[in-house]
């Protein structure tokens, strides 16, 4: 396995709750209620943009049904507690086993996202990766989350990966954790609600749009102090801060998926940790870890790109039997709460992202719904392992799991 330059850390303290926490759990005790509260908070574009999938919205169904189907079965006549569940991940300390996926433009679902979410992973000390299409540079994410960045990257082929490698770079100047490469976009596909919300192509909002945001003052306020939506890290190579110029750059510049070779080209760019994300079979990820790759993020892009793909958590047993006990295990696409985190940590996943999740959060909550909600996981997947009779993480994966949905290969 490749070398790892950072250190693990002597110690670990983790944060208490957010002080508002108390007060938005009973009014969103669930990832469920700040779904329902989002589209009443940001305009419905937004909204559809954040919550969406490909075609008829099945992928995340199957998502979020194989998670549901896994059921632990309980163990009592134990000490009462409620354990801890720090995780030691690529040499770093975190608080859990819970972090923010990368995800496109999610200052279109509340202005200023990324930012919000990097500082409440910063607070509580959990992973938090910034999609390369995000809101926000890797300088900015730098310093607000110097000790949980993660940074996500999208293949840009043109010119030998020229601006790919000059990401690598600022990664590294930025002082970057971790660096993730999605392997699970090969083409574009089509978002049907997002397509409808007038979202295809550029953002032009059209006269409908334009009446969805003036009845959403909260939203536009945050318009106004963070500014119109834009991929902010690629907006350098565009030579532009329009966000339509951007959009236009990043399309001629940045497609398909990495292949092998340049899994090993970017392997021997990068001196830190490396991960591939979109991994659903079992030789992949071999093929992956036999590259020098450190971690294995199993997901079906969150439902995003094609309804028909295997959810993440059925693949997961699978993957982890293959390269469990050479690469850190970790996954994404149906996580909405800790009991969700407890069923892939009991599967073998070093650590489950969510993404979805966050949008209906900032949704919701305005500036807030990313402090709530990262306090929200580590709160019930705490609670979690202590009703199922586990002391720690590692009692989890002893548990006794029924997974009728696992992928046999």
């Amino acid at each position: 396995m490749h070398d790892m330059t950072a250190k693990k850390e002597a110690a670990f303290v983790a944060a208490g709750p957010h002080p508002n926490f108390a007060k938005w759990h009973k009014l969103f005790p669930t990832t469920a209620w700040l779904r329902e509260q989002a589209p009443r908070n940001v305009p419905r574009f937004s909204f559809e943009y954040g919550d969406t999938g490909a075609g008829n919205d099945i992928g995340i169904a199957h998502n979020w049904a194989a998670f549901d189907n896994i059921k632990i079965v309980p163990r009592y006549g134990v000490t009462n507690t409620l354990p801890p569940v720090d995780v030691d991940l690529f040499g770093t300390r975190y608080a859990a086993p819970v972090g923010i996926a990368p995800m496109g433009g999610p200052a279109l679902v509340w202005p200023g996202a990324d930012l919000l979410m990097a500082k409440a992973a910063q607070r509580v000390r959990i992973p938090y990766t910034l999609g390369v299409a995000g809101g926000a540079t890797i300088e900015e994410i730098a310093r607000v989350a110097p000790d949980v960045f993660w940074l996500q990257l999208y293949r840009f082929y043109r010119n030998e990966h020229a601006i790919g490698l000059d990401l690598v770079r600022r990664a590294h100047d930025a002082g970057v954790k971790v660096l993730t490469l999605t392997l699970d976009v090969p083409v574009r596909t089509t978002r049907s609600r997002e397509t409808y919300a007038g979202l295809a192509n550029e953002f032009k909002p059209n006269a409908r749009m334009i009446r969805e945001m003036l009845v959403r003052p909260k939203w536009l306020m945050a318009l106004l102090r963070n500014g119109y939506p834009r991929f902010a890290t690629i907006g350098p190579y565009a030579n532009s801060t329009k966000t339509n110029e951007i959009i236009r750059f990043a399309r001629q510049n940045m497609g398909g998926a990495f292949n092998w070779d340049e899994v090993a080209r970017y392997r021997d760019a990068w001196k830190g940790p490396m991960t591939v994300k979109g991994i659903l079979h079992p030789h992949d990820a071999e093929k992956a870890v036999s590259l020098g790759v450190d971690g294995i993020w199993i997901s079906n892009h969150g439902g995003r790109q094609i309804e028909a793909l295997v959810p993440s958590i059925d693949a997961l047993p699978g993957i982890v039997a293959a390269v469990g006990k050479k690469a850190t295990i970790l996954l994404d696409s149906g996580v909405r709460s800790g009991q969700d985190v407890l069923r892939a940590v009991a599967l073998g996943a070093d650590c489950a992202f969510a993404g979805k999740s966050f949008l209906w959060a900032v949704a919701a909550l305005g500036d807030e719904g990313a402090e709530q909600l990262v306090d929200l996981y580590i709160d019930e997947l705490r609670a979690s392992l202590g009703q199922i009779g586990a002391l720690s993480l590692a009692e989890a994966r002893e548990a006794t799991i029924l997974h009728p949905g696992a992928i046999k290969f």
